[in-house]
């Protein structure tokens, strides 16, 4: 049975994640302080973590960073900071994925499903992925939809390379720009927008409301692979 470590002050949301997480099967182990959350983690060995940020004896950021010292669990923040800020910070210490309170049940069950999917099988990626009606080969290094071929600029393809890789993990601006452009290139997000922009119009069937390629407001983008 897959564990979950969740972190959370608030009694009554504890109780609510937990209850709705037992339905799904797991395993479920809470902590309502950041020192109690640490010493869960290090003896329960969970799955994967869901944690609140502001905890009463500090910030849930000093338990990301200390985590991930050791360990590179699946960790989901939940939490009622939505300043961008917040998120980038939280991302940037290595969190997988930012939600923000109020949330939806549905919502974070199907993200915890993901992200345990991903966390079981030591996530790899396919050398060939489905996007809908778009086929990437990545051996060939071929994209087509509908079976035509698609011309992506290296650039272009470099980006969708880069979200294949870490798909389904939400990817700051400056990870982003990182991982495609290179160091040195920290202050230029607008590129990022505009090469996603560009995958959008050549991969969505309707570019303004994505289906793959999606935005976390204030945060970055991620690649949703869908299963079936």
């Amino acid at each position: 049975m897959k564990t979950i470590l969740i972190i959370e002050d608030e009694a009554h949301i504890a109780r609510f994640i937990k209850t709705a997480m037992e339905q799904e099967g797991y395993q479920i182990f809470t902590a309502d302080s950041s020192h109690r959350g640490l010493i869960e983690a290090a003896t329960r060995r969970p799955d994967l973590l869901i944690l609140d940020l502001g905890l009463p004896d500090g910030d849930g950021c000093d338990v990301i960073a200390d985590i991930r010292t050791w360990s590179s669990l699946p960790i989901l923040v939940l939490s009622a900071r939505s300043d961008e800020q917040d998120k980038i910070k939280a991302l940037n210490l290595g969190a997988d994925d930012y939600l923000v309170k109020p949330f939806s049940m549905g919502e974070l069950v199907a993200r915890v499903n993901a992200h345990m999917r991903r966390w079981q099988v030591g996530y790899e990626a396919p050398s060939q992925i489905e996007l809908g009606n778009v086929s990437i080969d990545l051996t060939q290094r071929q994209v087509k939809k509908n079976g035509k071929d698609v011309h992506l600029t290296p650039i272009e393809y470099r980006l969708l390379t880069v979200l294949i890789r870490y798909a389904e993990k939400v990817l700051t601006h400056k990870q982003l720009l990182n991982e495609v452009w290179g160091k040195g290139h920290n202050h230029q997000e607008h590129y990022v927008r505009i090469f996603m922009s560009n995958l959008r119009q050549k991969l969505e069937d309707n570019p303004s409301r994505p289906n793959f390629f999606l935005t976390e407001i204030g945060v970055g983008y991620k690649l949703h692979i869908p299963k079936d």
